[in-house]
């Protein structure tokens, strides 16, 4: 074929030629002048960025006539030969159908022979990380020590998947993607060599679409030239080959911040009909939030890469009336779901949802905002508080853990309480304080408290025993609650535990039993049994209960100060407890 494609005509023929990788061509460059060349060379980096380009170069470099030299001269055998991709004295070796132990054998069978008329004999080894294993165990040794008019220069995407053994005898060359501004600039170049009319707009949009590589944004190049057969139109160009526009980018963007539904809608459907990769277009509207994110964040929109003038100044408008707390929910959706798209076999439907629940996310608040209208709320409440207050239901015993400040009605030795607490007698008169001598007359508190059970005496020790049950064994303390004393000896106590059959079995079971024994046992100082009863709930009794509470529950929930809280928090779950008013 006498037609070449532009990727191979205007391949770098010099280290001058090389674009955006001036890191790595003046380090070689420096190299060939002090005369401190590595036998063996590894470039990595993405594709299309010039790896093999480079490692041919300095093949020429190395066999010139006028060599070693930074500049060869592209007019001697060697550097024609080299430029024809037939040189006799430089092997091009595809690591992934040359991978095999037995080849590597081979090689090292003719590294021993002297080049034919070149300088140095070379092995250009591209996507070297596809050797295997043994083949790799097989270069070893030629490579950290091969005959003096050997090099070694090897090319791979994927650096980390080659042995350490070999990456330790081998200097390394990390080459980067090529930024937009390069490629557009060298799309530029090449158009006015070939004559061909193309705006910058289109320019750009091949630039980005080859997203750093050289080579891609060349094919894509090459292509369009063919199917325009003459001057370049941005828009037929976008619509043929399905490229994205960032404008529609921008109107996307767009739609989701103001919760367009019917305007995002008719953008995908457009992009879908256009043939647009669904993934890549997914992957562009994560990057373009990302860059809304950095700008709202405060960093200047000339900061970013990749990114035209017009560009920025659509990026600046936008954030504006943005919330920067609201960007980072957007981006944090958008990465939660990115594994859906990904891997759905329908990338439209997954992205139309994704979308959808995009709008339907309500902007957070600031922290600062939200304690404002909490301090208001409070302010609210207290001033609404005799109001709006939400009955409750009532008791229908006095509890353990109740909390009642009004004590328990005397019960002598041997009787029966009928579970309704008396009358509280008149508070009596403030004694003296005790002497010390009196003081240790009398018997241990516990024990004086159990002997006389004078009604705070048990009140408090009640409450005291269930605060201790609550922390050492909390499901205990749970069901403990729910009970009612009922019978009080010197000797004994009887509690009736009402609640379901599960609560009430649990409590009375033997392990349970044993605990309860040895807590009262410990608190008085002495052996108390400790009889317990069931009571459990009635069935219908339980249903109207819980009918009652719901009904309190949505009447608390349609308050107007609970409501504005909810409001406010912007809560993921509401849970309202109803607290059984007390007397």
């Amino acid at each position: 074929m006498s037609y070449l494609v532009l990727a191979r005509k205007y391949r770098p023929q010099t280290f001058d030629d090389v674009i955006a990788q001036a890191h790595v061509t003046q380090t070689l460059k420096n190299a060939i002048l002090s005369n401190r060349i590595p036998h063996a060379i590894l470039f990595s980096g993405p594709r299309g960025t010039g790896k093999t380009t480079i490692a041919r170069v300095l093949a020429k470099a190395m066999n010139c006539k006028e060599g070693p030299t930074p500049a060869p001269c592209n007019t001697c055998r060697s550097c024609r030969e080299i430029t024809l991709g037939n040189a006799v004295d430089v092997f091009e070796i595809d690591g992934a159908s040359n991978n095999s132990v037995d080849q590597v054998r081979e090689l090292r069978e003719n590294v021993k022979f002297m080049p034919a008329h070149s300088l140095y004999k070379i092995y250009i080894i591209d996507e070297v990380h596809m050797l295997s294993v043994s083949a790799f165990n097989a270069l070893l040794k030629t490579l950290e020590e091969p005959p003096a008019h050997v090099m070694f220069l090897f090319a791979t995407t994927e650096p980390h998947k080659i042995p350490l053994t070999i990456l330790s005898r081998c200097q390394r060359h990390d080459l980067k993607r090529v930024d937009l501004r390069a490629i557009q600039g060298h799309l530029r170049a090449i158009a006015n060599k070939e004559t061909i009319e193309i705006d910058e707009e289109s320019l750009e949009t091949i630039a980005r679409e080859a997203d750093g590589c050289v080579r891609d944004a060349l094919s894509l190049l090459d292509q369009i030239i063919s199917c325009a057969n003459g001057p370049v139109n941005h828009g037929d160009m976008v619509r043929m080959f399905g490229l994205f526009d960032q404008t529609v980018m921008m109107d996307l963007s767009q739609a989701i911040l103001t919760g367009d539904t019917l305007a995002l809608l008719d953008i995908i459907d457009q992009l879908h009909s256009r043939g647009q990769d669904i993934k890549k277009l997914y992957a562009r509207l994560i990057t373009h939030f990302r860059n809304l994110l950095v700008v709202k964040s405060g960093r200047s929109p000339e900061s970013l890469p990749d990114i035209p003038d017009h560009e920025r100044k659509m990026i600046q408008s936008q954030v504006q009336t943005t919330d920067l707390l609201f960007l980072g929910q957007v981006i944090d959706l958008l990465f939660r779901e990115e594994p859906i798209i990904r891997f759905s076999d329908q990338p439209r439907l997954a992205l139309e949802v994704i979308l959808i629940k995009l709008l339907q996310i309500k902007p957070a608040l600031s922290i600062d905002t939200l304690i404002e209208k909490l301090d208001g709320l409070k302010n609210d409440l207290m001033a609404s508080a005799g109001n709006n207050r939400v009955p409750a239901s009532r008791p229908k015993h006095p509890e353990i853990g109740s909390g009642q400040n009004r004590p328990l009605s005397p019960l002598p030795s041997g009787t029966e309480s009928p579970g309704v607490p008396a009358t509280p007698p008149a508070p009596a008169a403030r004694p003296l304080p005790e002497s010390p001598q009196e003081r240790e007359a009398k018997p241990p508190e516990d024990e004086q408290t159990l002997r006389e059970t004078p009604q705070e005496s048990i009140n408090v020790s009640l409450q005291n025993l269930l605060r201790i049950f609550e922390k050492e064994h909390p499901p205990i303390g749970a069901c403990l609650k729910k009970s009612v004393l009922k019978k009080l000896t010197d000797q004994s106590m009887e509690l009736e535990v009402s609640g379901s059959n599960f609560e009430i079995n649990r409590v009375r079971n033997d392990k349970s039993m044993a605990t309860i024994r040895k807590v009262f046992r410990n608190y008085f100082g002495r052996k108390i049994e400790v009889v317990i009863h069931g009571k459990p709930d009635d069935a219908k009794a339980l249903d109207k209960k819980r009918e009652r509470e719901n009904e309190l529950r949505k009447e608390a929930k349609s308050h107007p100060l609970v409501e504005e809280a909810i409001r406010t928090l912007n809560p993921k779950q509401v849970n309202i407890k109803i607290i059984e008013e007390k007397e």
